[in-house]
């Protein structure tokens, strides 16, 4: 098999491409010919040393991918030869093959492509998880997503407007915020013309005739989230996603005292560990609404699997819209 190995996490130029030993399923575990691998900002945390996860190098990155199950350990009876999957494995992703436990592998149903089921779960179960377990959101309620463009963003406006939502997306330049209104958003808010510094409070006031929005979906933290908890509505609940955007924001806890308003901690990977079943069940409901078109993933670029350095590089420096997917020929 051939995998990008990461032997020194100390950044992207550390990773080679390379032959390792074929290896063969053992107790529990599926072997996965792969067909495509998407990249998630974890990646580029897990190639910086950077991550609350940290494998022991040498270790093959790549947390998302999908193909067909070659081969099975004995104990394995919910997968089968010939099965296409798609697997959250952590690490392994960017190789053509894979060896994970079974549980870590999610059977496709009948018309689930195998690219976009390889730029699915992780961001939509996440948004899923976050606006409609923790977040509570209710029809008609107004929802914030900042980082509207990227993978997570895009995903979260999709759910939000399936349950019935007002969407204001926050984009970083007038090119993403309208692929955030193709997307269904109700409004949008340019970060180029309305910064923290500026007049996004101001902005905010005007979309939401001087309400606040009662969720926000917050991936980039950073300069953007005391500005934005400001502008929260009474009761409304902040959804800590990530810190796309650099920094931990540090947020004075007065601010949720007056407005009554939650900072709620999303973390789908130990919710779907914690609580499989109800995971399970949430899976299965984001899987329906792909067949029937309700979701469909926003992929940018399908690349060559040969060039994870330069796609992650596109990932560091923002200049994703949705998702970036690396294929197999064939």
């Amino acid at each position: 098999m051939q995998a990008w190995l990461c032997e020194h996490p100390e950044g992207i130029d550390a990773l080679r491409w390379t032959t390792l030993p074929d290896r063969l399923p053992q107790e529990g575990e599926v072997l996965v010919d792969i067909a495509a691998a998407s990249l998630n900002y974890p990646d580029l945390l897990i190639v910086h040393g950077q991550y609350q996860h940290k494998p022991t190098p040498p270790f093959v990155p790549g947390a998302e991918f999908a193909g067909v199950v070659r081969a099975v350990g004995e104990g394995v009876s919910t997968l089968q030869p010939g099965q296409p999957v798609v697997c959250l494995s952590g690490t392994g992703g960017f190789a053509t093959q894979a060896v994970v436990r079974a549980e870590q592998c999610i059977p496709l149903p009948e018309g689930f492509a195998l690219e976009d089921a390889a730029a699915f779960v992780m961001t939509y179960a996440t948004a899923h998880h976050a606006l409609l377990d923790r977040g509570a959101l209710r029809a008609a309620e107004t929802v914030l997503v900042l980082g509207a463009a990227g993978g997570v963003g895009t995903a979260a406006i999709q759910i939000a407007k399936a349950a019935g939502a007002r969407v204001i997306a926050a984009a970083r330049s007038a090119e993403r915020c309208a692929l955030a209104q193709r997307l269904g958003a109700d409004a949008t808010l340019d970060y180029e013309v309305h910064t923290p510094e500026g007049t996004l409070r101001e902005e905010l006031r005007r979309l939401t005739d001087g309400r606040g929005p009662d969720v926000v979906f917050d991936p980039i933290g950073g300069a953007w989230a005391e500005p934005v908890f400001r502008s929260i509505a009474w009761r409304g609940r902040y959804l800590v996603i990530g810190f796309a955007g650099g920094p931990i924001p540090r947020l004075p806890l007065n601010l949720p005292l007056l407005k009554g308003a939650s900072i709620v901690g999303v973390f789908w990977g130990e919710f779907a560990r914690r609580e499989p079943q109800a995971n399970a069940a949430m899976l299965r409901t984001l899987a329906q609404g792909y067949l029937q078109g309700q979701y469909r993933p926003v992929i940018d670029t399908v690349l060559p699997m040969t060039e994870l350095p330069q796609a992650l590089r596109r990932l560091q420096q923002r200049q994703v819209q949705g998702k970036l997917v690396l294929r197999h020929p064939g």
